[in-house]
């Protein structure tokens, strides 16, 4: 197939877009009328369309006419703005709201929640709404439904099947690691110390602080987790690692590392947290097993989620517990941990805390698990976060801004901006691209003790369209440009 005629087709559409004469909810040709109108081959339009499609332009299903995405359109421009003045220069702010201008929020965090088949989706709710009503109370480890169907799609995605009597459903990441954390102290009988990735995920150690944990930071290396850093911290507890992709930086550990890792803790005498949120989006290398499906010393405990892969808002994750039970310590020597008695303390924490998650929100993601809607869903938004990947990495080659360097790009839903810091501070980009109506993140808001040595921004990217992504790394060039 002829690339650059597909390019031609799609650059067109867009262009008729951008400039209004296709509206949101506006029909398109037929792949057939279209190519016949162009003098091109069916499979070109189809290609194109495809590729808008995955861009946030299109909506194309099987059988249906494809359509263009609502909101798409420029936004309305006060008249101060449209004579010229600076963007939001004298104007109002509301909270997080920018008066006068719509917000483009392109912190990171939230999926593409809206690409999920409305079809699927209001499905799964009749299931929730059709589940039996029962004089019991709800189970605080998960519906054994729930729990069933996320061990067999562990199986089939990340390359081990639990069982489901070893997993326990929380509310949202944050809950599982401020379970754990609980759970490590009344195991221990004191306040755990736990190692984090430096930078790391805010939230989490928010969540761990509030239970009582004592949080050291370990730096992050082009590999992952530093473990050199991890062996000179001191004994820990137990380390908290996204060894698939790290977040925010977006390193990938690989197997060697892994395995070191796993050896590290055995004779450590600690727990590793393998967070695990970012595996089913991985746009470029081979998978890598989960730290879980190598686990053959019962060190691991895994987490997962829907936050990244559905919403945010069903505040639903999982933990699955370690397979193998060992003998306590022995001897005076320090070895793996007891993995029965990690068990049994983070059951006896969830029992403690109950049950966290509604019975019919389990119930509708069985219902997608079991179904395969999750895996059609993601499927779909694959090739929208591969697509939008792709046009990221073609605009920062286009702008040339020197310096600008692009990490985090091989999965996941963001990516890392960083440029020298001489140039344009990071908190001072963050401001000036508030003024304009847009909200990233700094880099250094990730770093445990002091700013990142990175300076950058964390732009999210799973949820705007391309039009919006667009306008955000516009924004960015410009200001990077202007100093």
């Amino acid at each position: 197939m002829d690339q650059s005629k597909v390019g031609v087709v799609v650059e067109r559409v867009r262009t008729l877009i951008h400039d209004g004469t296709l509206g949101g909810g506006d029909p398109l040709p037929s792949t057939r009328a279209l190519a016949a109108e162009l003098g091109v081959a069916r499979g070109t339009v189809v290609a194109a369309y495809e590729q808008l499609d995955g861009e946030g332009y299109l909506r194309t299903r099987h059988g249906a006419v494809a359509r263009v995405v609502a909101g798409l359109a420029a936004p309305h421009l006060e008249p101060s703005q449209a004579a010229g003045a600076p963007p939001l220069q004298a104007a109002a702010r509301d909270g997080s709201r920018t008066v006068g201008l719509r917000v483009i929020d392109a912190t990171p965090g939230v999926p593409a929640v809206t690409r999920i088949s409305a079809r699927d989706w209001r499905a799964a709710w009749r299931a929730a709404a059709d589940h039996p009503l029962i004089d019991a109370a709800s189970d605080p480890f998960g519906m054994r439904d729930l729990r069933e169907q996320l061990a067999a799609q562990l199986a089939l995605s990340r390359g081990f099947e639990p069982g489901s009597e070893r997993i326990l459903v929380t509310a949202g990441s944050s809950d599982a690691l401020s379970l754990l954390a609980e759970a490590l102290g009344r195991h221990l009988g004191r306040p755990p110390r736990i190692a984090v990735e430096d930078p790391g995920y805010t939230g989490g150690r928010d969540a761990l602080r509030s239970a009582g944990a004592s949080l050291v930071g370990i730096p992050v290396s082009g590999d992952g987790l530093d473990l050199g850093a991890l062996r000179r911290a001191g004994h820990v507890d137990a380390v908290i690692v996204t060894p698939t992709h790290q977040y925010p930086l977006g390193s990938v550990m690989p197997v060697a590392r892994r395995r070191e890792l796993l050896a590290w803790a055995v004779g450590a005498g600690a727990v590793v947290i393998e967070d695990d949120y970012d595996s089913e989006f991985r746009h470029r290398g081979a998978p890598v097993p989960a730290l879980a499906a190598i686990d053959d010393a019962g060190v691991v405990v895994h987490l997962g989620g829907f936050s990244k892969l559905l919403d945010p808002r069903l505040r639903c994750a999982y933990l699955v517990l370690p397979a193998v039970a060992l003998p306590a310590d022995a001897g005076g020597e320090r070895t793996a941990p007891d993995a029965s008695a990690v068990d049994s303390a983070i059951r006896a924490a969830r029992i403690a805390r109950g049950p966290v998650v509604a019975e019919p929100v389990q119930a509708a993601l069985a219902h997608l698990l079991r179904t395969g809607a999750l895996r059609r869903h993601l499927g779909r938004v694959r090739r929208d976060y591969a697509h939008k990947r792709e046009r990221i990495l073609a605009r920062l080659a286009a702008a040339s801004v020197p310096g600008l360097e692009a990490h985090a790009l091989n999965g996941g839903l963001h990516v890392v901006l960083t440029w020298p810091a001489v140039r344009l501070s990071a908190g001072e980009a963050v401001d000036r691209l508030a003024g304009r109506g847009i909200r990233v993140a700094d880099l250094g808001y990730y770093a445990v003790d002091a700013p990142a040595a990175l300076n950058g921004v964390v732009i999210g990217y799973g949820a705007l369209t391309a039009t919006d992504l667009d306008r955000v790394l516009d924004a960015l060039f410009d200001e990077l440009r202007a100093t």
